[in-house]
């Protein structure tokens, strides 16, 4: 069992295989706002997202100051697979459907950009972090010579083509052979993508730091939670300017020009964050001799798809990373992806070693594909960055340029397929919404239901859900030494009942993906602080549940 500290350094209980290499002590550290400030533009949430817009504002000459509610990197951006696509998700012919060709064009075109991006600046500053161009294997998760297989490949093709049409490269080849892949019983015929790409995520990140620790208008403090964001002043018809007042929970206030919420969720009730649905999603590492498996990115077309790439182990070894497996948060089981992922992997790798490292993350699914990236709904000076369809990496990149353009007055013709304002596109999706809010409104059943009977049935290290009858839900945990912990078990956010994670030890609420640890810290938003305590005792005890 980890310590509650280790809650200040990732989202969950497992560790990803990222700190292989990189271990949470050597990440680069920064110390807790105590004062006010004032900047140019104040920057919320130190992962791929936030790092990457601090850069893009910085190296144009903008002061910036980064806040992170815990450690850097402590979010889903080190809990990542690592791959670097632009063959994304969803497919360029869904994609087109919602948002026409032009733009499906630009989401290829953007996430082209950001993936080469990432290479350049590694080249730039020197950043050692596994930086490589690869092809990419679309393939059939059937056998050859079935009928699942044939309807397939005709999908997979037509994909392929469409993404060719919007400019990618993209091939068709049957009976391709790979070394190393001669036990992938799926293997066959495939889209080949060429020049994605991979890379160590938390190399690349804390190199980025590193080089903006160095400038003289850029800050960053940690362990300074954000608790609100407001506008004010006027500004009618580009007279005058409203200002942004940051807030962060022990009181103190960032004002700035401008300020952009790189939080994964926005830190609101609504607006975008119903147009989203919220998943949780696994990887495993299995030790495999090195050089013994092609360097390539594989995906296989089942709907919950598995995913495949290397990264660096030692002399002698590399690690096979392998995920999928994805579920809606506090909606399934939690230790039965991992179980599949092994089973898969087994199956078509008899030269894996080792299961060394498991672990679990979260992605938000907009109902039409594209991420939201821009002014938030309402705002002139608020900046959102969110929906990362799978993509979070790519997409963190990009947004970065797309904000840095639109704050320095520069046109960017990708910020029109990510407006978090678009309208067209989401009457598209109006089956989706509609269906996403009924299964919402589903999840408020939970109120009246139990995981628990009696709490003496717990057993050390787990948790659940108790109904009491007389009172609201509690949440329920017994630490190793027997000692039980109660919370409330609604979400702050808007009074979901929370679900015990099993696997990361955590309570995630089903209805729009807040995270807690199982001590009650907010892990992951829209909620903006912990688990109260077991009397809903008000603002002043949500504090103290923060803070442990």
């Amino acid at each position: 069992m980890k310590s509650p500290e280790h809650a200040r350094f990732t989202s969950g209980e497992t560790d990803p295989v990222w700190i292989h290499k990189v271990p949470y002590d050597s990440m680069p550290r920064f110390s807790k706002l105590d004062r006010d400030l004032e900047t140019d533009v104040c920057v919320i949430g130190a992962g791929i997202s936030g790092i990457s817009t601090a850069y893009e504002l910085v190296t144009r000459g903008l002061n910036v100051v980064l806040i992170e509610s815990r450690e850097v990197l402590s979010g889903e951006s080190g809990r990542t697979s690592g791959h670097l696509a632009s063959d994304l998700d969803d497919g360029y012919p869904e994609i087109a459907k919602k948002h026409g060709d032009k733009g499906a064009r630009l989401a290829a075109e953007s996430h082209q950009w950001a993936l080469n991006r990432v290479g350049e600046l590694s080249k730039q500053h020197g950043i050692e972090c596994e930086y490589r161009q690869l092809p990419g294997y679309d393939f059939s998760q059937y056998p050859k010579g079935t009928k699942e297989h044939a309807d397939d490949i005709r999908t997979i093709i037509e994909e392929g083509r469409k993404a060719k049409e919007v400019g990618l490269e993209a091939e068709y080849k049957e009976g391709f052979k790979l070394r190393g892949w001669d036990g992938a019983i799926d293997q066959s015929d495939a889209v080949i993508y060429a020049n994605q790409a991979t890379f160590h995520p938390t190399k690349y990140l804390v190199g980025l730091l590193e080089f903006l620790k160095q400038q003289p208008n850029f800050s960053c403090y940690t362990n300074t939670r954000c608790m609100d964001v407001s506008e004010k002043g006027v500004e009618i018809l580009g007279m005058g300017h409203k200002d942004v007042y940051v807030k962060t929970i022990d009181g103190h206030t960032i004002k700035c020009a401008d300020a952009v919420e790189a939080t994964m969720i926005p830190l609101q009730k609504l607006s975008v964050i119903a147009q989203e649905e919220y998943f949780r999603t696994y990887c495993i590492a299995a030790r495999v001799p090195k050089g013994s498996i092609e360097d390539c990115l594989f995906y296989d077309s089942a709907e919950i798809y598995k995913y495949v790439r290397l990264t660096a182990c030692d002399e002698k070894s590399d690690y096979l990373v392998v995920g999928g497996g994805d579920h809606k948060v506090g909606q399934d089981d939690t230790l039965a992806p991992f179980k599949e992922l092994e089973e898969w992997t087994l199956a078509r790798f008899p030269q894996v070693q080792s299961i060394d490292y498991k672990w679990s993350g979260q992605v938000n699914e907009p109902v039409d594909f594209m991420a939201f990236i821009g002014l938030n709904q309402g705002m002139k000076h608020v900046y959102i960055i969110t929906g990362d369809s799978g993509n979070g990496l790519t997409h963190g990149v990009l947004a970065g340029k797309i904000i840095a353009d639109d704050i320095s007055g520069e046109n960017n013709p990708w910020s029109e397929v990510y407006d978090p304002k678009r309208v067209a596109s989401m009457l598209k999706s109006l089956p989706s919404i509609i269906s996403h809010d009924l299964q919402i409104n589903a999840q408020y059943k939970r109120f009246l239901q139990s995981d628990i009977t009696d709490i003496e049935d717990l057993v050390p290290g787990d948790g659940g859900v108790l109904n009491t009858k007389t009172s609201s839900p509690l949440a329920v945990y017994k630490d190793e030494g027997g000692r039980v912990h109660k919370f409330s078990a609604l979400c702050p956010h808007l009074k979901g009942v929370v679900c015990w994670n099993k696997a990361e030890k955590s309570w995630d609420c089903p209805v729009h993906g807040s995270r807690f640890s199982r001590d009650g810290v907010q892990l992951c938003g829209p909620a903006k602080g912990g688990l109260g305590p077991a009397d809903e005792g008000g603002e002043e005890s949500q504090k103290q549940a923060i803070e442990g």
